[in-house]
C-alpha cells in the first residue's frame, strides 16, 4: 500500500513538472507590431545616439538615401532576435537605376552577429516601391568564454542602410520602419553561470565607475545611458534559471519510478504462494 501511495505521488510530480516544461519551453514572442503605444520617429548615426526601442514596437524616420540608420534594441539570455526592417523608397521617376539595402546587427560589444536565415541584403529595382530586410541572429548566452564570439545580453544595434546606388540617387528621400521581436528558446541553449551587468550603454555609470567627486554621473555617461537604455519586458534575467532545472527533477522522478518498479519485480509477491491465507 505504501509502495502504490509513493508510485502514485510520484507519477503526478513528474506530470506536473512535464505541464511546466511545456509552459516553459513554449515560444513566447513579443508583443506584436499592431501595440497602440508609438515608437521612436527618429534613427541615430552612430552606437552612441541610436534610440532605443522596445522588442515588438515598430521604429520609424525619414532619412536620406545613403545616411546610416541606427537603432538599439534589448535582447535577454535565452533569446533569439529577429531583425526586421522596411524602406519606402522615393518615385521610380527620380531614380537611376537599382539600389542594394542591407541590414547588420551588432552587440553591446558592437561586434557584428552574422544572421542564422533572413534576407540580410537585398536589391531594390528602379521601379519598387519599397524593399524588405530580416536578420534572425543566434540565441543569447547568459555567458560566454573570452574567447568566444557569442552573442550576450544586453543592446544590440541594427544599421540599416544603402550599400550600392547610383551616385545620383544619394541624398533623395526615404523612409525606413524596423522592428525587433524575440522570443524564448528554453534551456537547450542554457549554460552555467551570467554576466554581472548587462551590455547596454552606460552600465559603468550605473555601478558607479563613471561619476563626480560629489557622487554625481557625468554629463557624459548621461547622454550615453540616455541613448539606449530600455530593458525587456520582465526586466533584465538573473542567468540561473531554466527549464534545465525542470527537466532535472522530471528526469529524478523517472529514475525513482523506474527503480521502484524494478525493485518491485526483483522482489516478487510479497507473501510465498505456499502459504495459506490467514497463517
Amino acid at each position: 500500500m505504501r509502495l502504490t501511495r509513493m508510485t502514485a505521488i510520484a507519477a503526478l510530480s513528474c506530470a506536473a513538472a512535464l505541464t511546466f516544461t511545456g509552459t516553459a519551453v513554449a515560444d513566447t514572442p513579443s508583443p506584436g507590431a499592431g501595440d497602440s503605444s508609438a515608437g521612436p520617429t527618429r534613427a541615430g548615426t552612430g552606437f552612441r545616439d541610436a534610440p532605443a526601442v522596445p522588442p515588438g514596437q515598430p521604429a520609424t524616420a525619414s532619412a536620406s538615401s545613403g545616411d546610416y540608420l541606427y537603432w538599439a534594441f534589448p535582447v535577454d539570455a535565452g533569446q533569439r532576435a529577429t531583425m526586421k526592417a522596411k524602406v519606402t523608397l522615393p518615385e521610380s521617376s527620380a531614380r537611376h537605376g537599382e539600389a542594394t539595402w542591407r541590414i547588420d546587427v551588432y552587440d553591446g560589444l558592437r561586434r557584428r552577429q552574422p544572421c542564422m536565415y533572413g534576407m540580410q541584403s537585398r536589391v531594390a529595382a528602379q521601379d519598387a516601391e519599397s524593399v524588405e530586410l530580416s536578420c534572425t541572429v543566434r540565441t543569447v548566452h547568459s555567458l560566454a568564454d573570452p574567447w568566444s564570439d557569442h552573442p550576450l545580453p544586453g543592446s544590440y544595434y541594427l544599421r540599416l542602410t544603402v550599400t550600392d546606388a547610383p551616385e545620383k540617387d544619394l541624398g533623395l528621400p526615404v523612409r525606413a520602419q524596423v522592428e525587433a521581436t524575440t522570443k524564448d528558446v528554453g534551456g537547450a541553449h542554457a549554460v552555467d553561470g551570467a554576466l554581472s551587468t548587462p551590455l547596454v550603454p552606460g552600465a559603468s555609470a550605473e555601478d558607479g565607475k563613471d561619476e563626480k567627486d560629489d557622487g554625481e554621473p557625468s554629463p557624459s555617461a548621461t547622454r550615453q545611458t540616455a541613448s539606449a537604455t530600455v530593458e525587456p519586458e520582465d526586466g533584465w534575467s538573473s542567468g540561473w534559471w531554466s527549464d534545465r532545472w525542470v527537466w532535472t527533477v522530471a528526469g529524478g522522478v523517472l529514475t525513482l519510478l523506474f527503480g521502484l518498479g524494478g525493485y518491485r519485480l526483483a522482489r516478487g509477491p510479497a507473501r510465498p504462494s505456499r502459504i495459506p491465507p490467514g497463517a
